[in-house]
């Protein structure tokens, strides 16, 4: 693996999409004709935003715009927008282009990183290299998922787990050297476990054509949540202390703590083995559940609004995803 390097990269703004609407677990609960408190039990979300309507361009659209009015900057000084989805409004062409469309934009371009729950993370790693080059000035990166969509209600650990929404940042490069920066990051593919979270239908494998039964039944998410919990609790201790070390620092110099907010047992595998304070990790999960690629640029956004991370502190971010691959990144602000 190569060294990492501190590579400059300030966050102008970040900015949420508004769900349509907020569906609590009670209603869940009556929905699915379960005794109350059933589907808070068994996911620990109290509630979590939906979008019936719209599409993910449109939500996309809406928490960018939202990034560049607390960046305090016009669309027109974008340099190229990036879209960091696990799933996609359709198959071509990418979503990036599509919420380019929504955005009103010409020329700049738009392209997508698909690297599922941690696709934000990979974003940051890119970006902050292709301005570190040179070659933009400022990138709109965005992470949208409506996972509801996708969702079979007779699997209440899926079904009651996930949220829709959707998260944006406006970054640009800092000429600082003791500045903002993204001081090391690291990802690592564990792929005997590739199929353990995964939408088996719509791609070259598994088309209509070669499949007989109802085309819809693989098209829903299908997640072994024990299995991707096995995989990431085995390699998350040395996985952690690699990435602090090539930060350069403690975990006691990380200010705050913003996981991806994958599980009730994720969330408490991360306090119980980083073995920090609760207050110290950005934890949203019972009002958000799980969104996805959103999940943790809406985290993000929510510790920097409430200040609770500020100039000059470092964060570490950390997060799985399917494949299964491990995504963190120490970020100086």
């Amino acid at each position: 693996m190569t060294a990492n390097l501190p590579r400059p990269l300030r966050i102008l703004g970040t900015g949420l999409s508004t769900p349509e609407a907020w569906v609590d677990s009670d209603t869940l609960d009556a929905r699915l004709g379960l005794a109350a408190g059933t589907v808070y039990a068994r996911t620990g979300v109290a509630r979590r935003g939906v979008e019936p309507q719209r599409n993910a361009a449109e939500v996309s659209a809406e928490a960018a715009h939202a990034a560049l009015s607390a960046a305090n900057v016009p669309i027109e000084s974008i340099d190229a927008v990036i879209c960091a989805n696990a799933s996609h409004d359709q198959a071509m062409p990418c979503n990036a282009a599509l919420l380019h469309r929504a955005l009103g934009l010409r020329k700049v371009p738009a392209f997508d990183i698909n690297a599922s729950c941690i696709g934000f993370l990979m974003g940051l790693d890119l970006v902050a290299s292709l301005l570190q080059s040179g070659r933009y000035r400022r990138v709109l990166l965005v992470s949208c998922d409506l996972a509801s969509r996708a969702l079979d209600e007779r699997d209440l650990d899926t079904f009651g787990l996930f949220g829709d929404g959707a998260a944006a940042a406006v970054l640009s490069a800092c000429d600082s050297d003791d500045g903002p920066a993204l001081l090391a990051v690291r990802f690592e593919t564990w792929s005997e476990a590739a199929h353990a979270c995964e939408i088996p239908g719509g791609g070259s494998r598994l088309p209509p054509s070669r499949y007989d039964g109802d085309y819809r039944d693989v098209c829903s998410f299908r997640m072994d949540g024990k299995r991707l919990y096995r995989v990431a609790a085995e390699h998350f201790d040395r996985f952690v202390d690699e990435l602090l070390c090539d930060a350069g620092v403690e975990l006691s110099d990380i200010r705050r703590v913003v996981p991806h907010q994958a599980s009730m047992l994720g969330m408490q595998h991360v306090f119980k083995r980083l073995g920090v304070p609760r207050e110290r990790v950005e934890d949203i999960f019972a009002t958000h559940g799980n969104q996805v690629s959103a999940s943790l640029p809406t985290a993000l956004h929510h510790a920097l609004a409430n200040r609770r991370l500020v100039a000059g502190d470092t964060a570490l971010l950390i997060g799985t995803a399917a494949g299964v691959t491990l995504g963190g990144a120490v970020l100086r602000l």
